[in-house]
Parts: structure tokens; C-alpha cells; sequence
């Protein structure tokens, strides 16, 4: 099944992690070759209590917990005690050779072999077509595309730079709304003889409108899995770097938002550097602002220095043309960016949200699992090396129905609840982590944790459980108060997923070439390898699986990499039976409930790619690759449908040298063409549901 490939080296002009230079450049502002920002004294807590019973003798002995319904409503089983018993509901011995005949529904399809083909390449007996590319019209009005004239007027009414998150929500007929975010603008490869050091204000203002999100429907073939955008539909919408939001939540108000151009702090303009995102159950989609301290320039101040902002100037050099972004003038003005968004796709006149009450950090996304009672639990990563995980914990209900008064009552759903930060404990003797990956004699790397309380904020006002920190220091230096309640320094967290139909949370740990190296954090249990390239996927299960509680039990359920090398892991299931994978990102469920994972920087030498992954029965654990992205490119928010995926193709041709003038891609248009960011459909060609 496997191909390995020759592993990418230097020659490549790629960065740690596997990213080329140009990427880190422009996507993330060379963040790995800057110091780490997470200089904090947290320590792994471990048990090495030399004899004491171990949690695993604990969790063995504990009765199986329960399983949620794709609604997310939790059925108690009595018995079990604390998180630990929860990790025996993911115990799944594995027979050594399972039979054909178990392979699960939806990952029913022959693995593509690692390649470096400059194309989407996915099994035998699957179509595609590219469904939208950047700069296509989608506005009443806007031009067709013309990169040789393109203007910032143009660019506000057409598809953004640089596709992330997808979310694909139904209408009437045979359309469909797609949401996707934009995430970056790479400069060098949209403008032909591009000056990094002198940028034109028309070419920064095209940046700016290529940011953002974008909304447009689409009309699906009935005969295949094919999309067609429709363009200037009344509910085609573009939000952009200088669209109006609304700042909401506990910080809204707050002197450290209030800026010249808004002395009331509850008005900021545009979005930033967009990457992962949740659809929620209301019907609205969140979108998390990552890297945004890359837009700034002339920081000096000591917070500055935690969320990794320049003292000099920008890449893009924006401070040129607006102050905002000019640190030293407007110091505030950061402070306004980092935080999870909310868009109504369905109501092209609202207003998009800033919710300051799920923090301030570098948001890879957030997604929504519901409690029994209706409130809505918010997940999200804050991507960048040693830093954590977190959850936000409504106190209102979702109301059902789509009444004006239900939809408005549900856009405040994230703004009154308690915000908390991961604490992760290994039931191994801290001397089984050795930085090898190497399992523990226990067979796996487990353990528990809990859920630290950083503030709580209500409609009276707000609460901060840090010491030291009032509750608008911790919603705006979020960072910060993780750092004083002492949470795991993890791998890079990225998007984060709670299965639909079991109701288990898996974490994306994309790399850390960092841990272990010189003073920083050695390896731990749900870190176990340092020089981190490939990077893991830890499975959580919440105590008594409700997404509300304090506690939960966690494992890694795969450990990435080539799997001849024996610091891989991929739950048991027997590793020359499934594909190589480096470098998990964003993940997703179909419709079955196995997960699905797209790769970014991927280290063994194919491009980057999207693999599905059964996480229950007997053939848990098998991991198998669907599709290859385009050279130079990251395989984006993946939507899993019963007849369709869809992926964002995201920065092809960014390879390291590469200009207008001298590709390192023709994707998706062919030669003599400008490579182009662009969101892919793929089908079954005989009409049956996918992996059937």
C-alpha cells in the first residue's frame, strides 16, 4: 500500500516543520524562527509515584461510559468514577489482520500512493472539478478576473486569496451556500514584479480585500458531485480587512480596545489571517483569527512580546498606508484581532462578531458541541509552538427555530459563559518518556486531565479566576493567564472536532521541531516525541461524556510519521496497513463518524494531503490517504459529505524562489496562467456515496 518517497531536505528551501520559506514568510510571519513566545515555567505534571496503583489499573476496573447522539445529548452509565474511567470506552483491541469485509462505511475506496504531482490526485473512480478559484466574481458588479488589471474595487467583489475553512450549508433545491475563509495574501505570486520592500498602496488595498471570508452559492449537478457558483446571488457576500464588527462579550468596551479611530472599543474593522472554522447549530459560521501579529509593526511592550509582534517594520509593510497597524501609534489596535468570528451567511446585511469571551490567541478555529441542555461548548487551538488548548462553556441555551428573535438570541450565545485551558496528566512514570516516541509499557500514551477555569463572564459583568489578572486581562491576553494556571504546553494544537456520533474530542498537534531542543519543554506523555516534525492526534473523552464537564480522559490516537519508524502510532491498528501522514491539521467527520485529516507541511516527501481514518470497531485506526494537493500546496477545511469532499487547495506553487514570472505551479489552469487558490470538488463517478 505504502510508496515512500525521498524525504524533503534543504535543497527544498523549506522551514521546519516541512512549510517552505515563502510560506512561513507570509502565511505566519517566520514565527518558528523567532523565540519562542511561551517562555513560562509550566511543568508537566506526571505520576511517578514509584508502586502506586496506576490510573490504567483504575480505568480497567471502571465501568464503560457513556456515548452521545449526533445531537450531542449525553445518556449516563453508572459506574464509572472520574475521568479516568472514561478512557475505557476507547480501549479497541484490534485482531492482526482484520478482514476486507470490516472496512467501515465512507473509507470504502484504494489509498493514493504519495506523489509530487502538480494536480489533485484522488483514487480510481472519483471525479472532481474546481468549484471556485481566487479572484472569480461572485458580486453583483464585480469584473471577471484579470490579474494584469486587478484593482481593489474588483477584489471586494470576488472569491479572497488563499481559502481555509469550508462549510458547504443547504438551501433550497439543488443549491447550496459555501462559506470559505482567507486566510493569507502571498504578495510575490499575485502581483507580477511585486517590490516587497516598496508595496504600492493599490496592491496593499487588494490585499486587504482578499482577506476575510467569503459567501457564494452554488449549484450542484444532479448527475455527479460537480459545483457551480452562481454568481451575483442575493446571498453572495464578501467580508474583508476593512468590513465593520462588532466587538462583543466581557472585553467590549474594555481601554485596552479603544483606539482614535473607535474610542468606544466595540467597533473594530476587518478581519485577519482567518484559518480553521466551525459551523454551528444555529446555522452561523465561526472563523478563528490565527496569525494576526504579523500585520503589526513597532511593538515594544512587554504583552507584545507573548503574541510575537515585531519591533520593526511589517512584511507587508501596511503601517505605510494606515496607522492602525503602526504599533507606535496606535497601540491598541492589536488588541482588537486574535479573537474567534461569527457570520451569519443566511442574512447578508448583519453585522459580523467579534467574541472577546472565548479569548485572545492565535485561533486555529472553534467548533460547537451542544449539552444536554442546549448550551453550546465552543473548542479551539491556539497554534504555535508550546502553547494550549481551550474551551468556553456557555451559559445560555440555543433556541430552535429560524424566527428574527431566535436568530438575534443565538449570535449572543458566545458572549456569557466561562472560559477555560487544558491541564493534561500521563499515568506513565515519567521515566517512560524518553523524547523517543517509544511506547510506555503500559502500550499507550494516556492519561487525564482537567479543564482550569480562566474567567467567567454574564451579563453583569465579569469574573477572573487568575490571580493577578482582572477579567479583561484574561480575555485579552488569554496567553497570559494560560500561563499563570500553569496549562500543557503542547505541539502546536490546530483545529480541534468533537465526533458527531460519539461524542469523543480529537485535538490536530500539527509539529513542534522545538520541544526538547536547548532550554525548551522536553518531551512528556501527550508530547512524546521531541524534535517534533510529524506531529499527533490526541483523542479526549470529557468526563461522563458531557462537553460541560471539568475533567476528561485523553489519549493519542495517532502518532504521525512514516510507519516503518517505530515512534509511530496509529491506535493499535497494524502499521503495514495503512498510509503515511505527516503533519495533521484540519480534521473533520463524515457522516459515519470516521475522522478525517488534511496535512500541512507534510515531512516524507509527498505533498500534502487528506487520509480518513476509522476511530471505532475493528479497524480503528487504519489510516488511509483519499487525495494529493498541487505542489507548493496545503490541503485545507475539509467538508465530508455522503456523495461529495470538499477540500480549499491553499497556496499552491509557494515554493521558496517561485514569482509570477517563474511558477513553481500552473494549478489548477495550466500553463502560461497565474497559480490560483481554489476550493475542489470530488464524487464517486457511478453516483454512489463516498468510501460506499
Amino acid at each position: 500500500m505504502r510508496k515512500l518517497l525521498p524525504l524533503i531536505g534543504s535543497s527544498s528551501g523549506s522551514h521546519p516543520g516541512g512549510r517552505s520559506a515563502m510560506t512561513c514568510r507570509f502565511r505566519c510571519g517566520d514565527a518558528c524562527f523567532h523565540e519562542v513566545p511561551n517562555t513560562s515555567a509550566n511543568e508537566y505534571v506526571g505520576d511517578v509515584i514509584a508502586g502506586a496503583l496506576s490510573r490504567r489499573s483504575v480505568m480497567r476496573a471502571a465501568a464503560v461510559v457513556s456515548v452521545v447522539t449526533a445531537a450531542g445529548t449525553a445518556v449516563n452509565v453508572a459506574g464509572a468514577e472520574g475521568a479516568e474511567a472514561a478512557t475505557a470506552a476507547s480501549r479497541h483491541p484490534h485482531p492482526s489482520r482484520p478482514s476486507h469485509s470490516s472496512v467501515p462505511r465512507g473509507l470504502r475506496f484504494t489509498p493514493v500512493e504519495p506523489n509530487t504531482a502538480d494536480a489533485v490526485t484522488v483514487p480510481g473512480g472519483y471525479g472532481q472539478n474546481v468549484v471556485i478559484r481566487w479572484g472569480e466574481p461572485i458580486l453583483r458588479g464585480a469584473p471577471a478576473f484579470d490579474p494584469e488589471k486587478q484593482t481593489a474595487a474588483a477584489q471586494a467583489g470576488q472569491f479572497g486569496y488563499n481559502n481555509d475553512f469550508l462549510s458547504l450549508l443547504p438551501l433550497h433545491g439543488n443549491q447550496k451556500l459555501l462559506v470559505a475563509n482567507h486566510e493569507y495574501t502571498d504578495e510575490i505570486l499575485m502581483f507580477r514584479g511585486y517590490d516587497a520592500a516598496n508595496p504600492t498602496r493599490e496592491q496593499v488595498e487588494i490585499a486587504w480585500a482578499a482577506h476575510g471570508l467569503s459567501a457564494v452559492v452554488v449549484e450542484g449537478d444532479r448527475r455527479t458531485g460537480k459545483l457551480t457558483p452562481v454568481p451575483r446571488h442575493p446571498l453572495n457576500r464578501r467580508v474583508t480587512a476593512t468590513t465593520e464588527f462588532r466587538i462583543t462579550g466581557p472585553a467590549a468596551g474594555s481601554d485596552l480596545l479603544k483606539t482614535s479611530t473607535d474610542p468606544t472599543g466595540r467597533k473594530a474593522f476587518g478581519t485577519l489571517n482567518n484559518c480553521a472554522g466551525g459551523t454551528t447549530p444555529w446555522g452561523t459560521i465561526l472563523s478563528g483569527e490565527e496569525n494576526f501579529n504579523q500585520y503589526f509593526a513597532n511593538a515594544s511592550r512587554a504583552t507584545d512580546k507573548r503574541y510575537g509582534i515585531g519591533t520593526g517594520a511589517s512584511e507587508r509593510k501596511w503601517e505605510r498606508f494606515d496607522k492602525r497597524f503602526d504599533v507606535a501609534q496606535e497601540p491598541n489596535e492589536v488588541h482588537r484581532f486574535g479573537y474567534v468570528v461569527e457570520f451569519d451567511p443566511y442574512d447578508p446585511s448583519s453585522t459580523p462578531r467579534k467574541h472577546t469571551a472565548l479569548g485572545r490567541f492565535k485561533h486555529e478555529g472553534a467548533t460547537i458541541r451542544l449539552t444536554s441542555d442546549g448550551r453550546p461548548v465552543a473548542y479551539s487551538g491556539d497554534d504555535e509552538r508550546f502553547d494550549y488548548f481551550y474551551k468556553f462553556v456557555s451559559s445560555k441555551r440555543m433556541r430552535h427555530g429560524d424566527s428574527r428573535s431566535a436568530r438575534e438570541h443565538n449570535l449572543t450565545l458566545l458572549d456569557e459563559g466561562t472560559l477555560y485551558v487544558a491541564k493534561l496528566t500521563g499515568d506513565s512514570p515519567a521515566i517512560e518518556i524518553d523524547g523517543s516516541g517509544k511506547l510506555p509499557a503500559d502500550g499507550e500514551f494516556d492519561g487525564s486531565g482537567t479543564w482550569i477555569p480562566l474567567a467567567t463572564a454574564t451579563a453583569k459583568g465579569a469574573v477572573s479566576h487568575v490571580e493577578g489578572m482582572t477579567a479583561e486581562e484574561v480575555f485579552v491576553f488569554t496567553r497570559l493567564a494560560g500561563d499563570k494556571v500553569g496549562a500543557t504546553k503542547m505541539d502546536r494544537p490546530e483545529d480541534i472536532e468533537p465526533n458527531p456520533k460519539t461524542g469523543k474530542v480529537y485535538v490536530a498537534l500539527t509539529n513542534n521541531t522545538n520541544r526538547g531542543v536547548g532550554t525548551n519543554a522536553k518531551a512528556d506523555e501527550p508530547n512524546p516525541r521531541n524534535a517534533n516534525k510529524h506531529g499527533h492526534v490526541l483523542e479526549l473523552t470529557e468526563r461522563w461524556n458531557r462537553p460541560e464537564s471539568t475533567s476528561f480522559a485523553w489519549l493519542l490516537f495517532l502518532v504521525a510519521g512514516d510507519p516503518d519508524d517505530p515512534a509511530t502510532y496509529f491506535a493499535g491498528f497494524p502499521k503495514d496497513s495503512v498510509s503515511q501522514i505527516s503533519c495533521p491539521d484540519n480534521v473533520a467527520f463524515d457522516p459515519h463518524g470516521n475522522l478525517w485529516i488534511s496535512t500541512d507541511g507534510a515531512q516524507l516527501g509527498s505533498h500534502d494531503g487528506l487520509f480518513g481514518v476509522a476511530t471505532q470497531g475493528p479497524r480503528r485506526g487504519e489510516l488511509k490517504q483519499f487525495l494529493t494537493v498541487p505542489k507548493g500546496a496545503e490541503t485545507c477545511g475539509p467538508v465530508i459529505g455522503e456523495r461529495q469532499v470538499l477540500v480549499a487547495v491553499q497556496h499552491p506553487g509557494e515554493i521558496t524562489g517561485a514569482t509570477v514570472e517563474a511558477p513553481a505551479s500552473t494549478w489548477p489552469d495550466g500553463p502560461g496562467t497565474y497559480v490560483r487558490p481554489a476550493v475542489v470538488a470530488v464524487w464517486r463517478k457511478d453516483g454512489c456515496d463516498i468510501g460506499s
